[in-house]
């Protein structure tokens, strides 16, 4: 006589479904926990995702190994100096720093005129046209770490640039739409800077360059600047990339070390240079994330765990009420591992129900925090997704749980002797 598959026949789930009628609320109330679990999973893991998202697309443009460096007062006397001594860095700095601190790939020296100093921006003018607008004076290097995004047709400044200190300007979306007609094309124009003609050799777009830059700003080679403003060898800051696998907290201390070599600060003086590392608060983000990633697997694992354990004691009391009927199908032929797979099949179909609306309900939440923080320019969050394994693995590990814990009902109703359950009343 052949043996029914038990999870196709029709038998099997009538009962199942009647079971669980026979005491819905209380079945719903213990799944909710199992669901609740997994969505609080689903939730958490995807919102990590998009923070993660977020910040990759808003510095998707920049080194994330990098730093700017300036100089301050001194905090302590030192080689003959009394504290409260500003030092200047120098243009020299940067080829000494890139050969004591094997670790720096690039360094860009900057000056401005216009943010650091005060004082007003610069004047532009172009025919009837004037405005103010912060002025850089920059390397080509610069844009190896961050790159800034030019309309096709224009450049930045290239070596030739710099090494000829030609009159050249790269301007800002904002710029060009105060200082042009619409019609108008910018490239090849010449505007005026503190007195100076500039031709204009590319237009820079602002939205996709990391919020470091704004759509006013102008760049001109750092050569330029410094016949322009007279600034010599000073440089007012430095803009630094350490290679992907270097440590760029210890690269900012080695760095700074070096600057206090040169520039004879004491070596315990941690006030004579200021910084804003990068790379430390990108690593700041991302144990933040890993950790709301740890945090959603740790609440939902227990959660779904509370939820299983739910289900199982559901089910032993669901094979209490049913001692009765269970001791009729033993009686007619019934054997203990149909009625096993009958109870193992009923809290897994309990489990995996419960996980895969609380994965539907996840998902529709993620989807409702997308939208609504789709159009946030300054939000860093975007496409909030759980990987299909990471779902995958949930829904193995629940329907295991589920094995594991339907075992002890299961066992339950298989010690039930026939002759004993037909006597149950």
């Amino acid at each position: 006589m052949s043996r029914r598959n038990i999870i196709f026949d029709r038998d099997t789930w009538q009962e199942i479904f009647g079971s669980i009628s026979k005491n819905k609320t209380r079945t719903i109330i213990t799944v909710i926990g199992v669901l609740w679990g997994i969505f609080i999973y689903i939730t958490l893991s995807g919102s990590a995702k998009g923070m993660d998202n977020g910040f990759d697309r808003a510095f998707e443009n920049v080194a994330i190994n990098s730093m700017f460096l300036w100089a301050q007062r001194t905090s302590l006397p030192y080689d003959g100096f009394k504290s409260g001594r500003a030092p200047q860095l120098k243009l020299q700095d940067a080829e000494y720093i890139k050969k004591r601190v094997p670790s720096v790939q690039f360094i860009a020296p900057r000056n401005t005129r216009g943010l650091f100093d005060g004082g007003e921006p610069p004047l532009v003018v172009r025919g009837s046209k004037t405005g103010n607008y912060t002025v850089y004076g920059d390397t080509p290097e610069y844009v190896n770490i961050f790159p800034l995004k030019i309309f096709d047709g224009g450049r930045y400044i290239n070596a030739d640039d710099y090494k000829y200190e030609r009159k050249i300007c790269i301007i800002g979306e904002r710029t060009q739409s105060e200082l042009f007609e619409k019609e108008e094309e910018p490239i090849g124009a010449y505007i005026n800077i503190s007195g100076i003609y500039f031709q204009i050799v590319g237009i820079h777009k602002t939205s996709e360059e990391g919020g470091f830059a704004s759509d006013s700003d102008i760049y001109i080679p750092l050569s330029t600047f410094r016949r322009l403003y007279n600034t010599g060898q000073d440089v007012d800051w430095f803009t630094i990339a350490a290679y992907d696998d270097a440590d760029v907290v210890a690269v900012e201390k080695d760095v700074k070390q070096v600057l206090r070599r040169i520039h004879r600060v004491h070596p315990d003086d941690e006030r004579a240079f200021g910084s804003f590392n990068l790379g430390e608060i990108w690593t700041r983000i991302i144990g933040f994330k890993d950790g709301l990633t740890l945090m959603s697997l740790i609440v939902g694992i227990a959660t779904i765990i509370a939820g299983v354990i739910g289900i199982g004691n559901i089910l032993l009391i669901s094979v209490k009420e049913r001692t009765k009927e269970l001791g009729v199908r033993r009686a007619i032929g019934a054997t203990p591992s149909e009625v096993r797979k009958q109870i193992l099949l009923e809290s897994v179909f309990l489990t995996l129900l419960a996980g895969i609306v609380g994965i539907i309900l996840g998902a529709l939440v993620l989807a409702g925090i997308n939208a609504g923080t789709a159009n946030l320019e300054d939000f860093p969050f975007t496409n909030p997704t759980v990987p299909p394994s990471y779902i995958i693995g949930a829904l193995f590990t629940m329907i295991s749980m589920g094995v594991l814990i339907g075992l002890i009902p299961a066992q339950r109703a298989v010690s039930i002797k026939p002759i004993d359950a037909l006597r149950e009343e």
